[in-house]
């Protein structure tokens, strides 16, 4: 037997495994392909939650407070698309990977020979591109209610596809790291509640009290609502720079966080 050569019972070589860019690359296609099959029909409920929470949070907002000033009211507009990314990840993505949690779909995923980072570059890229359509349509119907006039940033795309990289980053990796669906769903549905009742999204940050106004500067759902409102206003976001920085390191801990939990996963 020639030197690092590998025989099997038979007498044939095993399959070599792929290693190099192009095969991750083609593994990273055929898991978008399985990704997106298996998410086609989901798509227009995930729309629609999306919508029902961001542009219904935005209506609700305007009959507690009645007539509103322009400027009010284009701060609750462009907060709206916030509260759709939010409930697309903590929603969308988190029931996903609960229900293959369930369904034991992750086991068949990791036993196929593709490297894990493709399946989560995969995942990661189906579902913040499916959240693009609630936000813009979140944004219009809400500014259509309020008859706003936006200003939209020639990086306005640039602004909601990483907004929405990071929700959907957050929320991949905290479903993924808590083991129990059940325990899942609780920290779920408290994190819906306390982002849309206690978060600075739809109102200026300078209104909660000074502890809470300081924790959210920690937090990224705050900088991810000032890196959309940026994108479409003009005048209501200052420090840009933080709110990138803040959501880059966040974006970063759920994919460390990610690839702990499946690098511990044989």
């Amino acid at each position: 037997m020639a030197a690092g050569e590998i025989v099997s019972d038979t007498g044939s070589a095993p399959p070599a495994v792929g290693r190099g860019y192009r095969h991750w690359l083609a593994s990273y296609l055929a898991m978008l392909r399985f990704d997106i099959a298996s998410q086609r029909t989901w798509l227009p409920m995930f729309v629609l939650t999306q919508v029902l929470f961001g542009a219904g949070m935005a209506v609700i907002y305007g009959f507690y407070l009645g007539p509103m000033a322009p400027q009010e009211a284009l701060f609750i507009v462009s907060g709206a698309p916030a509260i759709a990314a939010i409930a697309a990840a903590v929603i969308g993505v988190s029931s996903m990977v609960t229900e293959r949690k369930v369904a034991g779909t992750w086991d068949f995923i990791w036993s196929l020979p593709v490297p894990r980072s493709a399946v989560v570059a995969s995942t990661l890229t189906v579902y913040t591109a499916m959240t693009i359509p609630g936000v813009v349509a979140t944004l219009a119907l809400a500014a259509w209610r309020y008859d706003v006039h936006l200003s939209l940033s020639p990086v306005a795309a640039l602004d909601f596809v990483l907004a929405a990289l990071m929700a959907t980053s957050m929320g991949f990796g905290l479903a993924l790291a808590i083991r129990d669906p059940l325990v899942t769903n609780a920290v779920l549905n408290a994190l819906i509640f306390l982002v849309l009742l206690f978060s600075p999204v739809v109102y200026p940050i300078t209104q909660l009290p000074g502890w809470l106004a300081g924790a959210h500067r920690v937090l990224p759902f705050y900088y991810l609502a000032q890196v959309m409102r940026a994108g479409v206003t003009t005048g209501l976001v200052h420090g840009l720079g933080t709110a990138y920085a803040v959501l880059a390191a966040w974006t970063v801990a759920a994919w460390a966080a990610s690839a702990w939990v499946i690098g511990r996963r044989r």
